[in-house]
């Protein structure tokens, strides 16, 4: 092996991966599509480049919907689940209660357990239903997650 290469694993191997909480939107999104952000961020947590979670809720929510309005999207939906993220347990009252003024009602849950779950970011397509305090969690579309990832990346390049 190169010196280089030793030298990018050494380096590298300090840093963590990005903690993404996936909405239920971003991963209908995903799974009815293999062309756009939604999916991409899905490939890049199969791929271990981020940490993608989502609750139980989320899977839930994104379940029911698809077989509503999406069935043929369900195969798709159950592989990405398995293989591309991690079900975490969905927060309990007591860890909602902290973040009830910083999302609307039917978000809370979500944004606590995002939170909880030590997630540097949430991605959603509903952005602005979310307020959390500074420094918190950044929320984000999945384009806009993708585009500060690209800036993040060519960052490293040197000139």
């Amino acid at each position: 092996m190169s010196n280089a290469y030793n030298s990018a694993k050494t380096s590298t191997s300090l840093i963590s991966r990005p903690r993404v909480f996936i909405d239920a939107d971003v991963l209908i999104a995903g799974s009815a599509s293999t062309r756009g952000a939604s999916h991409i961020v899905l490939q890049l947590s199969e791929l271990t480049v981020i940490k993608g979670l989502i609750s139980l809720q989320v899977k839930g929510e994104a379940e029911r919907n698809l077989q509503i309005k999406l069935p043929d999207a369900l195969p798709s939906f159950r592989k990405l689940v398995k293989s591309a993220v991690e079900v975490v347990a969905d927060a309990g009252v007591e860890e909602i209660t902290p973040y009830l003024s910083q999302a609307n009602a039917n978000d809370t849950p979500i944004l606590a357990t995002a939170c909880t779950n030590r997630c540097h970011y949430l991605l959603t397509f509903n952005v602005r239903h979310y307020y959390p305090k500074e420094g918190m969690i950044v929320i984000l579309s999945p384009g806009d997650f993708l585009f500060m990832l690209r800036q993040q990346l060519l960052a490293l390049i040197p000139c």
